[in-house]
């Protein structure tokens, strides 16, 4: 079994926490984790990889042990792309093309890469990735928003009592619907493969994130539009709302990385029927007063994806889409294997 170990780097930006595996003069393979989760999560795909493989896995700001500095949510993931790259210098990479992959929020991370820093990203995988045009309050495959205000996105859809949880740092099972560790089973965890996965790991790494209107979620405003709450300008989820994150530029980027798109069709997050999307509850039902599809229909987070990357192979591009039927957001948890084989298959040598 691949060492799987973690060191404080310290960068010009702030200190961060690094989880590593393999030797080091190995061909350099960047990892960055989604929301709720950390580096460590990477260390069931880290096991996967072949033993020539360095990975560099860094806890993103806000999450695991790396320095909680405040996040300017209008630069969308402006901060954790500049980490990133700041991380990259301090190793001596910076510059030259890295392999990379992204899980979730961390393959937002990469988009925003791919615009500001072109010269550091060489094959890049997007598994489960956030949309092009962010998270919530979007309604057709350009990322067209539903309102001006960009209500029903940012950190104003995060349930308080799972926030609190999070902040007293509350890892049973008691009332499920709130409770963290059984939303990470659910929606994010191992799925059939939880057998072989050390939850409580998993879980003790979700419950380090900071929890502050300056991290997570964010702060929130008041809206007039359906369901009454729009993103501030702070914090994680505010960062990923189409009000401040938009990368659909990155079809323009020179040089080009080959891109894989690694998705599954169980995926209950970064899907066209996302369960943490108002389109979707309100919809269901399950929030009053949806004022119905023509004007805040489920957001097509794949369509959104399909149709950006289709601009990018337009553009010349190499563009891989890689469909795992049955499998859910928990993409490196649930199919650790299969996962480091598509991003062995997308490696630049």
């Amino acid at each position: 079994m691949t060492e799987f170990t973690r060191t404080i780097v310290s960068t010009p930006r702030l200190d961060m926490n690094v989880w590593t595996s393999g030797p080091e003069d190995g061909l350099p393979l960047l990892l960055l984790h989604g929301n709720l989760s950390s580096g460590g999560f990477w260390k069931y795909v880290a096991e996967e990889l072949p033993g020539d493989i360095r990975v560099i896995a860094p806890d993103l700001r806000g999450f695991g042990r790396t320095e909680p500095k405040p996040v300017d949510a209008t630069r969308g993931l402006g901060d954790m792309a500049d980490d990133v790259h700041g991380l990259l210098d301090v190793l001596g990479l910076a510059g030259q093309p890295v392999n990379a992959a992204g899980w979730s929020m961390g393959a937002g991370v990469l988009q925003q890469m791919l615009i500001d820093y072109p010269g550091d990203l060489a094959g890049c995988t997007f598994i489960a990735p956030l949309s092009p045009y962010g998270f919530g309050g979007t309604k057709d495959a350009k990322g067209t928003l539903a309102y001006a205000d960009c209500a029903g996105s940012g950190a104003g859809g995060a349930n308080p009592e799972f926030v609190r949880r999070l902040a007293v740092k509350d890892d049973t099972e008691l009332i499920p619907m709130t409770s963290p560790r059984v939303t990470m089973r659910t929606f994010f965890g191992g799925g059939s493969n939880h057998a072989a996965i050390d939850e409580d790991f998993l879980v003790e790494e979700l419950l380090r994130v900071r929890i502050s209107d300056e991290l997570y979620p964010g702060n929130a405003r008041p809206s007039m539009n359906w369901p009454m709450v729009a993103p501030g300008d702070k914090g994680i989820n505010n960062a990923m709302s189409p009000k401040y994150f938009n990368t659909a530029a990155f079809v323009d980027v020179n040089p080009k990385p080959p891109i894989t798109w690694l998705y599954g069709t169980k995926d209950q997050i970064s899907s066209d029927t996302s369960m943490f999307d108002f389109g979707t509850l309100g919809m269901m039902g399950a929030v009053p007063g949806w004022p119905g599809p023509e004007i805040f229909p489920p957001q097509p987070m794949e369509g959104q994806m399909r149709a950006v990357l289709a601009k990018y192979a337009a553009n010349g591009g190499l563009v891989r889409e890689v469909k795992l039927d049955g499998i859910s957001h928990g993409i490196p948890l649930e199919v650790p294997g299969r996962t480091a084989e598509e991003i062995v298959q997308s490696l630049v040598r």
